[in-house]
């Protein structure tokens, strides 16, 4: 019986006086959320922030922000899509259990309206939304499809919960999200140099 390989991509973005320092990192040491927040941590210039990207070719991508000894913000593109994958299992049982369904519908119910508004991907998110409530009624304490998490968390730095959940649009590639938001950090070039 043949052995498929899960490719992920994991890069640890430090916050430093003159931007931004990036280098990929391996996972293979973490089993739980406290790891990777130890990990980014050890990266960590005084107690200025540290983002962890994560991707999973093609399924979902991951934004983990640690700032000083706070807990972990997270972010995730598609929660069901994560949940299937071991990295991103450490992820949404973390958010699962810290956001009741009840929380997350009024989080995604809220920002979507707001996309509405802006007349910004209102059709695609919509279609998350749908996906999202089909698998809640399907049944059984699963992880919603699409967007889950802190959808704020890079509000400071200039990316919008909006933005943040345009990235992760259906058909969007997680690859490329990550690349558009470390360029709007100003660090593109250095991050795609690491992959």
């Amino acid at each position: 019986m043949g052995v498929s390989l899960v490719a992920y991509f994991a890069a640890v973005l430090a916050r430093t006086d003159g931007g931004w320092d990036v280098s990929e990192t391996e996972l293979d040491e973490v089993e739980t959320l406290a790891d990777l927040a130890d990990l980014a941590r050890e990266a960590a210039q005084d107690d200025d922030s540290v983002l962890v990207f994560i991707e999973q070719e093609d399924a979902w991508f991951a934004v983990i922000r640690v700032d000083g000894e706070d807990d972990p913000r997270i972010f995730v593109s598609d929660g069901a899509a994560a949940a299937r994958s071991s990295y991103g299992a450490v992820l949404t049982d973390e958010l699962v259990d810290r956001v009741g369904d009840s929380d997350f519908d009024d989080d995604f119910d809220t920002l979507v309206a707001e996309l509405d508004d802006e007349d910004a991907g209102a059709e695609a998110d919509s279609e998350v939304e749908d996906e999202e409530e089909d698998e809640r009624d399907a049944g059984s304490g699963a992880v919603p499809v699409g967007p889950l998490g802190d959808f704020e968390l890079l509000a400071d730095l200039g990316i919008t919960a909006g933005e943040l959940v345009e990235l992760s649009g259906e058909g969007a590639a997680p690859g490329d999200a990550l690349s558009e938001i470390a360029e709007a950090l100003g660090c593109g070039e250095v991050l795609e140099a690491v992959r």
